[in-house]
C-alpha cells in the first residue's frame, strides 16, 4: 500500500520548513509547528511519539492537572522531585 503525503507535508518540503511528525498507534501526521503537533497529540488521547528535526518526545499528552494524587484518567501520580535528585546536602 502506497502512502500519500498530506498537503501540510508537501508544503513544508517545498518551503524547506522544519516538520514535526506525530506518530500514534495507527495514524501519522506532520505539522509545521511543535505547538500544532502537541495539540494534535493531546487530541489523539493515546501514547504517541513526536519527532522533530533533532529530538523525540514520547508519552500521553494532556495531563494538565493532578487532583487528590491522581491524573485526570484516574492513574495515581506519585512522582516526587525529592526522590529523583538523591540525598540532600547540608552545609
Amino acid at each position: 500500500m502506497m502512502k500519500t503525503k498530506s498537503q501540510t507535508l508537501m508544503i513544508g518540503e517545498l518551503l524547506g520548513t522544519i516538520m514535526f511528525k506525530v506518530i500514534g498507534k495507527e495514524k501519522e501526521k506532520s505539522f509545521l509547528s511543535l505547538d500544532a503537533a502537541m495539540a494534535h497529540a493531546k487530541f489523539m488521547n493515546e501514547f504517541v511519539t513526536i519527532k522533530g528535526p533533532d529530538f523525540e518526545i514520547v508519552g500521553m499528552f494532556g495531563v494538565d492537572s493532578i487532583k487528590d494524587g491522581k491524573c485526570p484518567d484516574g492513574v495515581a501520580y506519585d512522582w516526587n522531585k525529592a526522590s529523583r535528585i538523591g540525598v540532600t546536602r547540608t552545609r
